[in-house]
Formats: C-alpha cells, structure tokens, sequence
C-alpha cells in the first residue's frame, strides 16, 4: 500500500495560501458579506467546515476508486505511477506558489464544466444567515475548480484506500483553513502580506520539496514490487 505524508498535504494547504486568496478571494467576499455581527465567526467557521467535509468525501470517492485498481495483482505498476505523479504535482504545485510556474492552474479547467452548474446552487444559499446555509455553501465552495485540491485528489488516488482517502483531504483542508479563516475575517490585510515575492519564493519551495523528498524515496516502493515479480 502506498504511504501518503499527512504532513506534506496539510503543509501544502498551509503554505498554499498565496493561492487560496487569489482562487477564492471573491467567494470568500460574496459569502461574508453582510454576515450577522454578532454571529459572525461562527459562520465563517461554519462554511470552511463543509468546504472541508466535502473534500474529504472527495478523497474518500479518489481512495476507493485507486483501491478497485490496487488490488489487482497486474496493476500493481499503477500504485507507483499515482505516486510519482502525486509527487510531480507537488513539484509543480511549488513552483507555481513561487511564482515559478503556472502549469498546475491548467489542471483547474477540468473542473470548469461541473462547477458551472453548482454555482447557481450556491447563490440560493447567500446571503448566509444561519449554520446551515453556512454548511451547504462550504459543501458547495469545495467543488471549486483548484489546482491545490486536484494535486491532493492525486494523493488520495495514490493512497489506494477510502480511508486513506479522506484522512489525506482532512489534512488538506485542515492546513488551508488558517488561511481562509483569516481571509473571511480580514481578506485586505491579508491578501496584502501573501503576495510579498519571498513569503511566496520561501512557501513554494517547501511545498515542491516535498515532491522532491517523495520522488527520492521512490526505492521504497521498487523493491516490494521487484521482489513480486520475481
């Protein structure tokens, strides 16, 4: 079975946060408008939460389809390639946080078709008034076409497991929440800190180191494998 590095994913959330604040600014400011004084945080805590629930059900429909495939004997090759690829995406999901790159944003247009049929759902539930609205709105923000979500879907795919699945989307969600909880709450300042060159150059590559350590790592995968087909 594949290891999938909860750290690496939930530092990945976290340190994506230059384009968590670009991707989904505007949402964030359409969904905290006019929220209730009073009830605020809450809500704002509220929708990050089904954001989160939802790419957990993602990554636990991303788990159990790598695992269909896993358990075939012949396929065993695929364990390995969603591996090198989860880490490839890391790489380059890295570069792009630095500035150095734009490739992963290409993967967001995959989801283009879908999310313009959920959009008109999430409208029916602004302006946000109370927990439950606050729910399906998260629910439905997390099908937001992004290249840090899809590069995470890979991992989950690689994981071969439902239940591996949905832990390595936790970790994701739970590493982009800082970010977002603070963009609901002061998305000015902080879109103002996260655009300076070096917090990007510095988060993005942690992030691609990731994929690099991953990819080095590779020959703990080869030998089981090698040794199979002996």
């Amino acid at each position: 079975m594949l290891e999938v590095s909860l750290l690496s994913l939930f530092l990945s959330g976290l340190l994506g946060g230059v384009h968590c604040a670009g991707m989904c600014g505007g949402l964030v400011g359409a969904m905290s408008i006019n929220l209730p004084t009073q009830h605020r945080f809450p809500l704002i805590v509220g929708y990050n939460l089904g954001r989160i629930a939802s790419y957990m059900l993602a990554g636990i429909l991303a788990g159990a389809l790598g695992a269909s495939s896993l358990l075939l004997a012949h396929l065993i090759p695929v364990a390995l390639v969603l591996y090198v690829l989860a880490n490839l995406l890391l790489i380059g999901l890295g570069l792009y946080l630095a500035g150095l790159s734009n490739a992963v944003t290409r993967l967001e247009k995959i989801g283009g078709h879908i999310w313009r049929h959920i959009q008109p759902q999430l409208a029916r539930h602004l302006p946000i008034r109370s927990l439950q609205d606050a729910w399906w709105a998260g629910m439905l923000w997390g099908w937001l076409p992004c290249g840090l979500v899809y590069t995470a879907l890979v991992s989950a795919l690689a994981s071969g497991s439902p239940l591996h699945g949905g832990l390595v989307m936790l970790a994701f969600g739970l590493g982009t929440l800082p970010n977002l909880l603070i963009l609901g709450l002061s998305a000015e300042r902080m879109m103002r800190w996260l655009k300076q060159a070096k917090i990007r150059m510095v988060a993005g590559l942690i992030v691609a180191s990731f994929g690099v350590i991953g990819l080095i790592r590779i020959g703990m995968f080869l030998s089981p494998w090698a040794l199979h087909q002996q």
